[in-house]
């Protein structure tokens, strides 16, 4: 028989009070890299029902998500304090599933999910999926697939904040 080997994610925040906080992780997701880092800086410091109502305005191409990190040739939308956004829809499709997990985990621990405040969302690059389309004359053309994972931590409002480590 082979011992299967479960693998074991860790997350990039420190410090935390694990009986007040709850964590979330989405991995390999098969999104933009650019849309997620925008969409988690959106998110993050915002209760947990106003992150999801927030993600479902941009699935239902209501509310734009401001980008401020990669935002050349971003067309101008009407958001407060920001002048360039985009409705990233697949990317808002995948972190609010897991947001709903990060809830799932929070009545897990019997935590008052009305008085969670996003701490910590953070994406990271994952692996690259190499494919190669065929051309003529023998030549290919790289098609490369770039994975991202998704982390999310909440707290309970009234426990203390940890600092991130960067």
């Amino acid at each position: 028989m082979r011992d299967e080997v479960v693998p074991h994610w860790g997350y990039s925040i420190t410090g935390y009070d694990p009986e007040r906080t709850v964590l979330a992780s989405g991995r390999d997701l098969p999104i933009s890299f650019k849309d997620a880092v925008e969409v988690c800086r959106a998110i993050r410091g915002l209760r947990v029902e106003e992150a999801e109502r927030l993600l479902k305005d941009v699935i239902e191409m209501r509310r734009p998500i401001p980008y401020r990190r990669f935002k050349k040739k971003v067309a101008h939308k009407r958001i407060e304090g920001w002048y360039a956004g985009r409705y990233p829809v697949k990317a808002a499709k995948h972190i609010l599933k897991v947001l709903q997990n990060l809830k799932a985990n929070a009545e897990d621990k019997a935590l008052d999910v009305e008085h969670l405040r996003i701490i910590h969302a953070a994406a990271q690059m994952g692996r690259k999926i190499k494919k190669y389309i065929p051309r003529a004359f023998g030549r290919s053309t790289p098609y490369f697939q770039q994975l991202v994972h998704i982390e999310l931590a909440a707290v309970e409002e009234g426990a203390p904040i940890p600092e991130e480590s960067e």
